[in-house]
């Protein structure tokens, strides 16, 4: 379990800014970054610790006014202390998408379309200071599938043969046109802020200029919530409705989901094998489920005929209990 324990130079971070209180963790991510709320006279704010060298807050910082300058929901940054990698930002609550739209199916399709009409509107606004989503970074990713899982389930496969199977899928990954990326645009990132639910973005600081289809993937075959079919379909009709997107973005959600799914269940492994978080492991049946769906595309042929003749069926699923 991680320590979350406030890092040491906090305090006096927190009192050079003119704050004080109670400091209470708050639930983190996958990674080093920890989060602390503090409450004092009937305000309160988050402590982001981002410990250098292994993380640093400034792409976040970045990203986040970038947002706010477009009116998009990111916190505001009250302080930050990049040496120490502490950064003091605005408090969006404990409201989560997630537990919304598991409590209500009727209210989660309402907020499903306007994280949806969000993407809608961040398209609008040039991707600007960002490194690309380029064919290197979807093959550096992809690769983590055969680096980190198939190892974990004992399995030696055809390394090379993985690598060209995406080269040739992924032209339709292509865009001319590139969006920013949030990357990891799911639920329990999507903050439902004050009495009229406006979404608050958490989590982007990995942005990158890319294919506009990646951060509904992200959304609508999310790695930590079953989403609905049905749900997804909608969703994904809703935004081509938007945007005029034809055949060619179901054919780039497809690959995108199938690169971001077998990277997702390389990560979760990595996570498990050499991090020691063992929960994510049990996330991956999800995950794979998703990846089936996505290689069943006509796009994803040769990467499907990859999976097919190096991955068993029995061996597609969680990598701590295949192996316990």
């Amino acid at each position: 379990m991680a320590d979350m324990t406030p890092p040491a130079g906090a305090s006096a971070f927190l009192a050079a800014h003119g704050w004080s209180g109670v400091v209470s963790p708050v639930a983190g991510d996958a990674s080093f970054r920890r989060y602390f709320r503090i409450a004092s006279d009937g305000r309160s704010a988050i402590l982001m610790d981002a410990p250098p060298p292994h993380e640093d807050p400034r792409p976040f910082i970045a990203i986040a006014e970038w947002l706010r300058a477009r009116g998009f929901a990111a916190p505001a940054i009250h302080a930050a202390d990049l040496a120490q990698g502490l950064v003091l930002l605005e408090d969006f609550g404990d409201v989560r998408l997630r537990e919304t739209a598991d409590a209500s199916a009727d209210g989660a399709l309402a907020h499903y379309a306007a994280a949806i009409d969000l993407l809608v509107d961040l398209r609008a606004h040039p991707a600007e200071g960002l490194a690309p989503y380029d064919r290197a970074v979807l093959h550096r990713e992809a690769a983590l599938f055969v680096e980190w899982y198939c190892p974990a389930v004992g399995l030696d496969v055809d390394v090379a043969g993985y690598r060209a199977a995406w080269d040739a899928v992924f032209d339709h990954a292509a865009t001319d046109a590139p969006v920013t990326v949030l990357r990891d645009y799911h639920a329990e990132n999507l903050m439902l802020v004050g009495e009229g639910g406006t979404l608050g973005l958490l989590d982007f600081q990995d942005a990158l200029a890319g294919h506009p289809a990646y951060d509904l993937v992200s959304l609508l075959q999310d790695a930590r919530r079953d989403v609905d079919p049905a749900v997804e379909r909608a969703m994904i009709e809703r935004y081509r409705a938007a945007t005029g997107a034809g055949d060619d973005f179901l054919a780039a959600y497809h690959v995108l989901g199938a690169q971001r799914n077998a990277k997702i269940v390389g990560i979760f492994t990595r996570l498990w094998k050499r991090d020691g978080k063992p929960r994510y492991p049990a996330l991956c049946p999800r995950v794979w489920a998703y990846l089936e769906r996505d290689l069943a595309h006509p796009a994803l042929a040769p990467v499907a005929r990859w999976f097919d003749d190096n991955v068993p069926a029995a061996l597609r699923g969680d990598p701590a209990a295949l192996t316990a």
